[in-house]
């Protein structure tokens, strides 16, 4: 598959960017594809490890749901915090923990699974990477459950397999193609996820976890400087970012917007607007999140766990709340502000 800015980071230098505070993100390492000889494209074979509150996962969870793959793709979800410095096996590790309680409803998150992909019941995502001689330890993955193997880790590459392979895979009838035929479109749409990618997507991330004042201001300047982008892009009425169809532009970009207001907002210090700013944007946000099987792809209650349950007093904040709740705001649009 083609590596682009859409898809990854450039690591040119990368060991003394984050020496000088600028967030670097690494590499996937596995990179095969559903289609290749060892891999055909068959449904109930993959299976996805995922974590609920982690953005890139989502972008998988909302691939498979809209294209109607629940039955055909099976999936296990972390818990949304890692190991702590008191795990044997170490920190910040992704865990198949349901029995974990989350300190902001002090109860088991039902969505949380154990792991049964490897038919291991193993603990952690790193033990199934270590099955193949890696140290890696990230999710989305990939699994092949007939070969017993990893099949790929790149969220951007697995979402767009799913769509190549839909059919095949076990889809829906009348499933939304996420990137159609037409070259123009194509074309059009590798753009804005290029810009989406490097200001928004990762941008998230440049601006809440670097630890320079100025690489944190170049983030911030990007990132609402392409919400204005998106906002004047929708202004002429269109349903989504490319048109009246749904594509996989609106779908990478929904996990970040979906996040905004109740966790980038405070935790990624993005806090110059709201989505619910900006009209356009919000009824795009309340349009996708109303589509088939989305809702229920990710969860504010993992996501507000993970980013907050990680900061440096574990303490979940309970808000927003005005005006009304999260994710029940998103059944609404008209709240955005008026034009």
């Amino acid at each position: 598959m083609t590596k682009n800015n859409a898809t990854e980071e450039d690591q040119s230098k990368a060991k003394e960017r984050r020496a000088q505070g600028e967030f670097v993100r690494g590499l996937s390492g596995f990179r095969h594809a559903i289609g290749e000889p060892d891999f055909p494209p068959e449904p109930g074979r993959y299976h996805l490890f995922v974590a609920l509150n982690c953005p890139w996962c989502h972008r998988v969870t909302l691939a498979r749901a809209v294209l109607g793959l629940q039955a055909s793709i099976t999936m296990d979800v972390a818990f949304p915090n890692r190991t702590d410095e008191a795990d044997p096996v170490g920190p910040n590790l992704w865990e198949f923990a349901p029995d974990r309680l989350a300190s902001l409803t002090d109860a088991r998150l039902p969505e949380c699974t154990l792991e049964t992909g490897t038919g291991e019941g193993l603990r952690l995502a790193k033990e199934i990477y270590q099955r193949e001689g890696s140290d890696e330890q990230s999710v989305p993955i990939l699994y092949d459950k007939i070969a017993g193997c990893i099949v790929n880790n790149e969220s951007a590459e697995i979402i767009r397999m799913l769509d190549q392979h839909a059919e095949a895979l076990g889809a829906a009838a009348h499933c939304p193609i996420l990137v159609p035929d037409d070259l123009a479109q194509q074309k059009e749409i590798d753009a804005l996820n290029g810009r989406i990618y490097v200001t928004i997507n990762n941008g998230a991330y440049k601006a809440g976890f670097s630890s320079d004042q100025a690489i944190y201001a170049e983030a911030y300047k990007a990132y609402f400087e392409t919400l204005a982008f998106l906002e004047e892009l929708l202004s002429d009425g269109r349903a989504f970012l490319t048109g009246e169809a749904f594509t996989e532009v609106d779908l990478r970009l929904f996990p970040t917007l979906y996040r905004h207001d109740p966790v980038c907002y405070l935790r990624m210090k993005l806090n110059g607007a709201r989505i619910l700013d900006y009209p356009h944007l919000w009824r795009w946000l309340c349009r996708v999140y109303a589509l088939d099987g989305v809702a229920d792809a990710g969860s504010l209650v993992h996501c507000r766990q993970g980013y907050f349950g990680r900061s440096w007093n574990g303490v979940v904040p309970l808000g927003p709340q005005m005006p009304m709740s999260y994710p029940e705001a998103y059944r609404h649009p008209d709240l955005g502000c008026k034009i």
